[in-house]
């Protein structure tokens, strides 16, 4: 399938790209690319003007600021899975993306697009909401930033409003503050996009849980979060009887269900690596 005609630019900073956007109301930003090209062959969008925004170099890169991670969000999957700051960081979110497609995807596709596009079987929003992460975003009116949980708002479906890019995602760097997490995943054989994962965030102190976060991508048309206000495991000791109690328990409402998986075996998969998750962030958190 060949796209239909479009107009071509690029741009060479972010405030440029937005400046185009606002020119343009039909405009699409090109970033790595693999979900939109995709859906252009097919016609499922039809752009009349794509804007690459693929070379700012202002809105790509990893660095440390005040306790946290700042992810431009041009940066690649590849880059995050190797970068010695974030494995030291945030081991979760390296090991997310170093587990995203394959070799060709990850070094073309960029954290930004990847959670722009929202897809609900994609590996990092899950990772990001359980880690609270915030994202930044510059548009018409200028920058403005959104809890990670408040940005996935449905199938495809985000917070970005009309005329908005993303610059950076902010990321806590868990592994520095006591915590322990983990992130795993049923994926499919052919694409590797995930039938279920399972991201968990534990802290604990003197045995004692302080807080617990576990965060599902697969299994609903959004990031299901187990426990937005808390949860179970907080002020206990995490003990696997415990964690198992709390995944029998756990309740999904609606989940998805298709060829390769029904709803019904998606919510067993989601019980039972939770639990996994869970166990595995609890022991990696050295309390």
């Amino acid at each position: 399938m060949y796209p239909a005609s479009f107009e071509y630019v690029r741009a060479t900073s972010a405030q440029e790209a937005v400046d185009l956007l606002a020119q343009n109301a039909d405009a699409k930003l090109l970033a790595g690319g693999h979900s939109l090209i995709p859906m252009m062959k097919l016609r499922l969008a039809q752009p009349a003007k794509l804007i690459d925004i693929g070379r700012i170099a202002e809105i790509r890169g990893i660095c440390e600021k005040e306790g946290t991670l700042r992810i431009g969000s041009l940066t690649t999957h590849d880059t995050i899975a190797n970068s010695e700051l974030v494995r030291q960081k945030c081991s979760i979110l390296a090991g997310a993306a170093n587990k995203i497609g394959d070799p060709q995807v990850r070094n073309k596709g960029t954290i930004g697009g990847n959670i722009a596009h929202a897809d609900p079987a994609s590996d990092l929003p899950a990772v990001l909401v359980a880690l609270g992460a915030t994202v930044h975003m510059l548009g018409p009116n200028g920058p403005r930033s959104v809890a990670a949980g408040e940005f996935f708002t449905g199938l495809l479906e985000t917070a970005l409003e009309a005329g908005e890019i993303l610059t950076e995602i902010e990321v806590p760097a868990c592994c520095e503050d006591g915590s322990g997490c983990t992130y795993l995943k049923v994926e499919h054989p052919a694409s590797g996009y995930a039938v279920c994962g399972a991201a968990a965030v534990v802290k604990m102190e003197d045995g004692s849980c302080v807080s617990a976060s576990l965060c599902f991508n697969g299994i609903t048309p959004t990031v299901f979060n187990a426990w937005p206000n808390g949860g179970p495991l907080v002020g206990g000791s995490a003990d696997d009887a415990t964690i198992a109690a709390a995944m029998a328990e756990l309740s999904i409402d609606e989940p998805m269900g298709d060829i390769h998986a029904s709803g019904e075996y998606r919510v067993a998969l989601a019980r039972a690596y939770g639990k996994r998750a869970l166990i595995a962030a609890r022991e990696r958190s050295g309390g």
